[in-house]
């Protein structure tokens, strides 16, 4: 299938429209909350080959409070914070079923749409047809990407307001409330997790870095809670943008007339070498337009800024000394975001006196260029918002650290390709991706950023700087001093020198280098045709594939499966492992040894289970070596005390020490994934 992507500039507008039924009326999708029912009107808005589909309760038919679900994304209580996920996610799958749409996989970001999957479930069950057997069904061909570690993006519901409205549809699930509950808890049965509630009811699940797959996978450790961390079903695909889209329009019109169809396969990582073909000079001045255009941006906003706030004509004038007349000749670090905390966007005012020094060397000119905003609830984002204010008001950072009100998509287009420099400095692990780095290498800026998320992939020792985290175990605010001195010492000692080392043509030859160095790694490694490559060939297809497996036999396999499910769960309290064999010490290089281990299964058959040998050269921590080699034991009969014997012949092809750990788990070929069932006993050979 054929995957078109519309790119738009921050004047487009989308056409819109409102979705009619057969009958050519407004189309019209209803959902039960509580005591009433809410309409929800249904818009087309088309972007390019992709429709999007927006679902809309401010209606008539629909009491006043009920009119507000739809009207502001952030904001209100967790009532309404429910009632719009569930107007996404019960209400996104009816109006997917209006519009007689059949999707083959349905891929849902974050636990927001949650929801979708039960909905689903509840369209599958009938007299035949179980919830555990329609959520094996429906969960096959469902991918779930979480995208944060920080808990303000993980909803969160109580017991009550749960039951308050999914009391009557839970009945329609025919499964009890507390197993209701369960799908997003696992423990205490008191909250629902939507985060939870979406692996428990998708079968592929992907973080979305590499890093992040790690904390990810930890913090949804209790979903298959005896599997390790590092095995569990979280993959990963790291993010990527739209190459056409967030390059500059100089860029775009220089690579159209120099290096002809580009746009086929971004991907293509031989390809990009043509950068080195730009003349240095070119690549210097090109970076100079896209500097005036944002200084010209900046400072139209500014003035407009400072006269709502009312100052004096001399304050406008000292603020904006540095960006008008436009002075290209001057190196501007930019830091534009959401503010919350574990960005960090104080880092680089913990030696406030050095920053002071930096940024006003006359022969060396500098420009702190800060925008971004909060969200509505958090206080201590607005926090950094309001100190970073005060800084831009002291004497030695006027002009020189300038903040841009009313961050919007515009201002940030301009940013990403304007700056010479991107600053991005989380708390390590916090940041899961992050892209507006990205957007800004495509673009030849050079990123300075702390190795979390992205570019701890992206980064290679020739494109940017980096900034090494100190470790968990220090305390915070030891660690931003330690990073942000780290970081001072970056732009001083390396950043500001290179900027202007300039050679007898009037540019930095190591900077122009660095650009390119930037534009090469980053544009084929991090853009979107390689992040759906990924999706696609990684899990879209086994998706698809599984689905059809689960569908077959007239859905018996789903039903199947879901009965051997809870077979395995009744039975694995009393399932157990031992050694029976002796334990080799010593083995010559080339010669092969046995080990036989005996298994209760308390009523498993051998076929429902895998035992394996692990061996690795490293030893384990935490239950799991790093890295290892596994082998499959074979059932040979049952032995005296009712258990079961499996044995394996190894031959191990290295010298040295070796660490050898032995495990069981449940295996059916139905699963999506092979530790899928989260059970896993252990026995130490």
């Amino acid at each position: 299938n054929q995957i078109a992507l519309y790119h738009p500039t921050e004047f487009d507008l989308l056409p819109i429209s409102v979705c009619k039924s057969a009958s050519g009326e407004e189309l019209r999708v209803k959902i039960d909350l509580d005591d009433r029912t809410v309409s929800l009107k249904v818009w087309e808005a088309v972007a390019g080959n992709i429709r999007l589909y927006l679902l809309d309760s401010d209606i008539s038919e629909n009491s006043a409070s009920d009119r507000e679900i739809t009207h502001q994304l952030y904001g209100g209580d967790r009532e309404t914070r429910i009632l719009q996920e569930i107007v996404l996610g019960i209400g996104g799958v009816r109006t997917i079923r209006a519009l007689n749409l059949c999707p083959t996989v349905w891929h849902i970001n974050e636990g927001h749409a949650a929801f979708s999957t039960l909905e689903r479930c509840r369209e599958s069950i009938d007299s035949d047809f179980d919830f555990f057997s329609a959520l094996e069904l429906n969960a096959s061909n469902v991918v779930f990407t979480t995208h944060t570690p920080v808990p303000a993006g993980h909803d969160v519901f109580k017991k009550d307001l749960v039951f308050k409205y999914f009391n009557k549809y839970v009945k329609e699930l025919k499964i009890g409330f507390d197993a209701f509950m369960k799908l997003g808890d696992g423990s205490g049965h008191t909250e629902l997790n939507m985060t939870t509630l979406a692996f428990k009811t998708s079968r592929f699940h992907n973080a979305v870095s590499h890093i992040h797959r790690g904390v990810a996978s930890d913090m949804a450790s209790h979903v298959w809670p005896q599997i390790s961390p590092s095995e569990n079903p979280v993959g990963c695909v790291t993010n990527g943008v739209h190459v056409a889209t967030f390059l500059a329009k100089e860029w775009l019109n220089l690579f159209d007339m120099r290096f002809g169809d580009w746009r086929r396969d971004p991907s293509d990582k031989g390809f990009w070498s043509c950068l080195d073909d730009i003349p240095p000079h070119r690549l210097w001045s090109l970076r100079r337009e896209l500097k005036t255009k944002l200084l010209s941006e900046v400072y139209r906003r500014i003035v407009k800024q400072c006269s709502r706030n009312g100052r004096s004509e001399a304050t406008v004038c000292r603020i904006t000394k540095a960006i008008y007349p436009h002075d290209t000749d001057i190196l501007i670090l930019g830091y534009a975001r959401r503010f919350a905390t574990y960005k960090r966007a104080n880092l680089l005012f913990y030696d406030i006196e050095r920053l002071a020094r930096l940024v006003n060397d006359s022969s060396k000119p500098v420009l702190l260029l800060f925008a971004g905003k909060a969200h509505p609830d958090d206080m201590p984002g607005q926090g950094l918002i309001k100190m970073i204010h005060e800084y831009t008001q002291r004497p030695e950072f006027q002009g020189k650290l300038i903040q841009v009100e009313d961050y919007d998509i515009a201002l940030a287009r301009k940013m990403v390709a304007g700056v010479d420099v991107w600053i991005n400095t989380p708390e390590y692990p916090l940041e899961a991706c992050g892209t507006s780095g990205m957007k800004a290498g495509m673009n030849g800026v050079l990123n300075l950023s702390v190795l979390d998320g992205w570019w701890e992939e992206g980064y290679n020792g020739k494109n940017g700087w980096a900034l090494t985290p100190h470790g968990s175990e220090f305390d915070p605010e030891y660690r931003n001093q330690q990073e942000g001195n780290d970081l001072l010492d970056i732009l001083e000692n390396e950043v500001i020198p290179m900027y202007f080392d300039r050679d007898r043509h009037g540019y930095s030859s190591k900077w122009v280098k660095l650009a390119k160095q930037s534009m090469k790694s980053i544009i084929p490694n991090f853009n979107a045709h390689r992040m759906l490559s990924d999706y696609i060939l990684d899990y879209y297809l086994n998706a698809r594939n599984k689905y059809k497996v689960m569908n077959s036999n007239n859905k018996q396999n789903a039903f199947v499966l879901s009965q051997w499910k809870a077979k395995v769960k009744k039975a694995w309290h009393g399932v157990s492992i031992s050694c029976i064999s002796e334990k080799p010490r010593l083995v010559k290089q080339g010669e092969s040894f046995t080990i036989d281990v005996n298994a209760k299964l308390n009523g498993l058959s051998t076929s429902d289970v895998i035992v394996e040998a692990v061996m690795s050269q490293e030893e384990a921590t935490q239950n799991m070596f790093t890295s290892f080699q596994s082998y499959q034991f074979s059932a040979i009969g049952s032995s005296s005390n009712d258990g079961h014997t499996f044995r394996i012949e190894l031959n191990p092809n290295v010298s040295g020490k070796q660490f050898i750990k032995i495990r069981m788990y449940p295996y059916h070929e139905f699963l999506c994934h092979k530790f899928e069932t989260g059970c896993m006993v252990w026995v130490e050979a």
